[in-house]
């Protein structure tokens, strides 16, 4: 009777680390740093890990690098999900890299935003912003209201701008060649006009909290940035103002998408699903100060404050994600040659 009991009891306890193994599953997350990680954590992670009973390691880098590391692993990637703004997702989507999103097995699939899907569902948006200025209010009392504010010899030295590699950087140098009558397959203009700002520039940022240090530490009074963070930082008690100039801001659709190569895509496809949801889109939005992609999602006073509506949403220049994969290479290397030389 003993040797049996002692059976049975090693029987359960063996099916005991069988199950506990099958539901220990981890999802490799590549995100951005800062109070995105920190917000993604909170609104999508938690409720995701406690949901699934999986474990989420992050890797964070802006899109840039993360469509590189994606690259080099060609369709072995060893990240399961990754945010990335929507330009550097058509071109992953573009050389094969990514797995197409299966909406029927997203069940918040039907409420979100027609134009939040990329092509044949290689990926889809997960929120809305912008690039536009973010400038320090008690320095600079009469706010800027165009991109050529950033120019002015009251700010030399106290600016920072995005390198070519970040979403702020390649948007900013958009706006700044339309403005300057360039078109996005002639971007001398731009350039040119660029140049000596870069040079006087305290930092050509490559990671969004960067900003956060320079405003903190009182290096910086204006930034070519997200209003997003800037909403963030404003909450944590930094004197930072929202200006979207006449010229208009310029869109961002930070995006979700599955690499190939994972061997969590029904994992993955969870995870997309969360950050789908109404309710957490509404805490990321409010907690990141940013639009949301689901339609049933109403945000606050407070971060209807921040993020672009009515005229300054109108004015907004939406670059064709497909048209900037194919440009944003040759730019690069025309930024490095010229801007950082």
């Amino acid at each position: 009777m003993k040797s049996r009991i002692k059976l049975l009891t090693a029987a359960t306890m063996l099916a005991g680390v069988a199950v506990s193994s099958a539901s220990a599953q981890e999802l490799v997350l590549g995100e951005f740093g800062g109070s995105f990680a920190d917000n993604v954590k909170a609104c999508y992670i938690d409720v995701f890990e406690k949901e699934t009973g999986a474990t989420v390691v992050t890797k964070l880098a802006n899109s840039a690098q993360q469509a590189a590391a994606i690259r080099a692993t060609a369709g072995q990637s060893d990240m399961d999900v990754v945010f990335a703004d929507d330009a550097f997702a058509v071109q992953m989507a573009n050389e094969g890299l990514l797995v197409t999103l299966d909406r029927a097995k997203l069940g918040n699939a039907p409420e979100i935003i027609d134009g939040a899907w990329g092509k044949d569902d290689a990926y889809v948006a997960a929120m809305l912003g912008s690039t536009t200025i973010i400038y320090n209010k008690d320095k600079i009392t009469t706010p800027p209201t165009s991109w050529n504010d950033l120019f002015d010899e009251a700010y030399k030295g106290r600016v920072t701008i995005g390198d070519i590699s970040g979403t702020t950087g390649w948007q900013f140098l958009a706006a700044v060649n339309k403005m300057a009558g360039g078109s996005l397959d002639d971007i001398t203009p731009g350039i040119e006009k660029i140049k000596p700002l870069a040079k006087d520039a305290v930092l050509l940022y490559t990671q969004a909290d960067q900003v956060v240090s320079l405003f903190e530490r009182g290096e910086i009074d204006i930034a070519v940035w997200y209003p997003d963070r800037a909403g963030v930082q404003i909450g944590n008690g930094l004197p930072l103002a929202v200006a979207y100039p006449k010229e208009g801001a310029v869109g961002i659709r930070p995006s979700i998408m599955i690499p190939k190569g994972t061997e969590q895509e029904d994992l993955a496809l969870k995870f997309i699903d969360t950050v789908l949801d109404a309710e957490n889109q509404k805490c990321f939005s409010e907690r990141q100060f940013i639009g949301s992609v689901n339609k049933n999602v109403s945000l606050s006073d407070a971060v209807s404050a921040v993020v672009p509506t009515g005229e300054a949403l109108n004015d907004m220049m939406f670059l064709d994600p497909s048209e900037m994969a194919t440009k944003l290479p040759e730019w690069t290397r025309r930024w490095q040659r010229e801007v950082l030389r």
